[in-house]
């Protein structure tokens, strides 16, 4: 449907209108939800070109596209690439929307996990403390957004070793998003796994498999049985039950991630 809705538009409108980037950026976002994205790269760099040669320097809609292709570099470890795609994309929503904007929170939010995949982790902290200060005070504490806040600065403490402190921001984010969602809900799964790898790492494997066993059946439900994710989620449990000694458990795990991959 959507490359059906961008053959009409690029030969009603013209191939550089803004309405077809509109269109591209769709696609772009398709494929990245997929987790396809070498093939959402070319839609949302297409994108970018119109919105930077139609609109102005500091569009709102052209902070949207330099923030799903900065997303999209970073999924893939592009993180230098990645860096001041982000920037500009912050810079132009502080300007736009002033700095306690809950887009900028969403903008900082990326910015800090490119800085924690690469190591800085005292800049990533700092941004998603304010990220989370800007979504907890616009939008209400039990918002689904500081669930997300709360599950990535709890993620970057368990990086950092301390645990603590990530398993009470875990737990608080898993309490909204059972809340808000549901307790089989896709956001889900991935809170489940974060607070089931702390506590692997803290040797808590009987807290650990349930969440687990959990976070993968969730994925299974929500995006079927050979999805990349799934493909993880099954790695992870096949990884506790070598740490617990169960090779029998693990093996069949591991073949099907490995499948799936």
């Amino acid at each position: 449907l959507l490359r059906r809705c961008l053959s009409i538009r690029e030969t009603k409108l013209g191939k550089d209108h803004v309405r077809v980037a509109s269109t591209l950026l769709s696609l772009g976002s398709l494929y990245q939800d997929l987790t396809r994205y070498p093939e959402a790269e070319p839609f949302l760099l297409r994108s970018l070109e119109i919105c930077e040669a139609k609109l102005a320097k500091d569009h709102l809609d052209l902070a949207k596209v330099l923030h799903s292709l900065a997303h999209s570099y970073q999924a893939r470890g592009l993180y230098a690439k990645a860096e001041p795609i982000h920037l500009r994309c912050l810079e132009i929503r502080e300007a736009k929307l002033g700095k306690d904007h809950p887009q900028v929170a969403t903008a900082l939010n990326s910015l800090a996990a490119n800085y924690e995949e690469t190591g800085n982790y005292a800049k990533a902290e700092t941004l998603f403390l304010r990220s989370l200060h800007i979504w907890e005070t616009k939008l209400g504490a039990d918002h689904s957004d500081v669930a997300v806040g709360l599950n990535n600065l709890a993620n970057l403490y368990r990086i950092v070793g301390r645990y603590a402190e990530a398993e009470s921001l875990f737990l608080r984010s898993l309490r909204i998003r059972e809340a808000k969602s549901g307790p089989d809900s896709v956001q889900m799964a991935p809170a489940l796994n974060n607070l089931a790898i702390l506590y692997k790492i803290l040797g808590q494997h009987a807290k650990a498999e349930p969440l687990y066993q959990r976070s993968l059946r969730i994925r299974e439900a929500a995006s079927g049985s050979d999805h990349p994710e799934v493909a993880l989620a099954l790695g992870n449990l096949a990884n506790l039950y070598r740490a617990m000694g169960q090779s029998a458990k693990a093996e069949p795990l591991y073949a099907r991630s490995l499948r799936i991959r």
